[in-house]
């Protein structure tokens, strides 16, 4: 929630501030400061493109902060914000938006606005619901979810055709997503420390190359791609099987090329017309 105006607030930069944005500078950092607020100042930056205000014990975001047009990225993580504030919503070039360790519960209808977004971090809040928001952005391509209190995911979730990463780390999943395994461009996927009894066979993942899942239940790894690295209990053992799988494949094809190049070598030998003086051109 805005706070409506800039009233009470301090109007000039902090100290330092000021410095970072000599010589044409685009970017700031307040983090780890203690300002509660955001000094109505910075809302005036109109050029800003990179706004770092992380761990200040910021409660609410003002709604002059939708003036920063060119703002690409954003961190307001490590901080008390118990809802996100609507002039983040309307920030139309906004590809990297930081939200970690907050109180937030959810995302509004209105995020669904950042259609420029590349990159969202949410871990840490105490999000139950998969946003609903996050399937209209569709160019969305790393989204982290770690430690909230997610169960499960929407049977929509493909929507997010341009997701790569996900980190889902941390959650009350008991059954693995079945909305996962039509999510073949999936690159990076962290399921690490939920309830997760059982792994289908993941082989639909084409695109995975990472899969980490320690800290469940399961009894046995997943099976998955053989370009797929796996993180967790019986990982290093799966992973070792298959690199030897892998060296013997190798070393039979390379038996094979050798084998064929000899039976080339001596057809071409056995085809070749005798030397002159040899005993059988005489």
């Amino acid at each position: 929630m805005g706070s409506g105006g800039s009233s009470g607030r301090a109007e000039r930069l902090p100290s330092g501030a000021a410095e970072q944005l000599c010589g044409g500078e685009r970017c700031l950092e307040l983090s780890g400061r203690v300002l509660r607020r955001v000094p109505a100042a910075v809302c005036a930056l109109r050029g800003l493109q990179k706004l770092y205000i992380s761990g200040v014990g910021l409660r609410e975001v003002p709604d002059e902060l939708a003036a920063l047009r060119h703002l690409r990225t954003l961190a307001l993580d490590g901080n008390e914000l118990l809802e996100v504030p609507e002039a983040l919503c309307c920030l139309p070039r906004l590809a990297h938006l930081y939200l970690g360790r907050n109180g937030l519960q959810g995302l509004p209808p209105a995020f669904a606005r950042l259609q420029s977004l590349r990159c969202l971090w949410l871990e840490g809040n105490v999000v139950d619901r998969f946003p609903r928001a996050l399937l209209r952005l569709p160019g969305l391509q790393s989204l982290q979810l770690g430690d909230n209190r997610l169960a499960r995911l929407p049977a929509a979730l493909p929507r997010m055709a341009g997701l790569r990463g996900l980190w889902l780390y941390g959650n009350r999943f008991e059954a693995f997503p079945p909305a996962l395994l039509r999510m073949a461009r999936l690159r990076v996927l962290d399921l690490d420390r939920n309830r997760i009894a059982r792994f289908p066979d993941l082989g639909p993942l084409r695109g995975l190359r990472l899969l980490c899942y320690d800290r469940n239940p399961a009894r046995a790894p997943p099976r998955t791609g053989p370009a797929v690295r796996l993180v967790g209990d019986g990982a290093r053992e799966l992973m070792e099987a298959r690199e030897q799988s892998l060296q013997a494949r190798r070393r039979r094809q390379q038996e094979e090329e050798e084998e064929e190049e000899e039976e080339e070598e001596a057809a071409a030998a056995a085809e070749a017309p005798p030397a002159p003086g040899s005993p059988r051109g005489t």
